[in-house]
């Protein structure tokens, strides 16, 4: 791969399109087999289709941001980008894999960089027993649903569930149930990143749960098993002046 090679990336919609068409004539496209460098064009979802895609390739991926929030995303500018891409810290992240097993036993694995999500999929209320290496944890949670996140997306879904925020450096795992209902005052746990975490889903013909690893979505699962991947990394560009420990620490101080 050429080292100062880029190639553009954007999502559908049409002030990404336009950007990709001008930074494309300014700076040049790359086949994307060939560039060692990817900007992506669009929002945080699109951010995580694309480290999703170049996992394990040793590409880098640099966003610019074209969407809403834009949390995993630097700011849009035309001007320097080659300037900007050489002086970016390059943060390496460590997916989960997820194993889940449905009604029919059919098993799926599928990969998540921000977290692993069970919601209930019926009116009641799911129940949820949690397994933490093998030992049990909690015999029983009755709540709309749990979550296992990265440090990646612990300031996404994690902390919309009021879920602690964590440095993006730190060893951990949140865990953090969604509208729990039993125990009530149960707030989740942090736990440490080595861990097997095991949800088994109790009723669930009567009271189905779907799991969701970022974008891959298995209804009526039986079982999730969530570990982190320790063989996928994918690897993701910061500005220095708003690095993404930056981000995090700032976010804690929002109101």
């Amino acid at each position: 791969m050429n080292p100062d090679s880029i190639a553009f990336l954007s999502s559908d919609t049409p002030e990404s399109r336009e950007a990709a068409a001008v930074l494309s004539a300014l700076y040049g496209q790359e086949a994307i087999e060939e560039a060692e460098t990817i900007v992506a064009l669009g929002g945080d979802g699109f951010m995580l289709q694309t480290l999703h895609r170049f996992m394990n390739t040793g590409k880098r991926i640099y966003g610019m941001n074209r969407g809403s929030i834009g949390f995993l995303m630097n700011d849009f500018r035309e001007d320097g980008l080659r300037e900007r891409i050489a002086a970016a810290e390059a943060e390496t992240i460590r997916p989960l894999r997820m194993l889940t097993e449905d009604m029919n036993g059919e098993v799926t694995e599928a990969f998540a960089i921000n977290e692993v999500s069970l919601f209930r999929q019926s009116y009641q209320a799911a129940k949820i027993a949690i397994h933490v290496d093998g030992k049990e944890r909690l015999a029983e949670l009755i709540c709309d649903g749990v979550l296992l996140a990265t440090p990646a997306g612990s300031t996404a879904y994690n902390l919309s569930a009021q879920g602690p925020i964590i440095p993006i450096d730190a060893p951990l795992l949140a865990l953090t149930p969604v509208s729990p209902f039993r125990p009530r005052r149960w707030r989740g746990a942090l736990l440490p990143n080595q861990v097997s975490v095991t949800f088994t889903v109790q009723e669930p013909v009567k009271r189905p749960v779907n799991a969701v690893a970022d974008h891959t979505e298995v209804k009526s699962v039986r079982s999730v098993r969530i570990e982190e991947a320790r063989d996928a990394t994918a690897t993701i560009l910061f500005d220095g002046s708003h690095s993404w420990d930056e981000r995090i620490l700032a976010e804690q101080f929002r109101y």
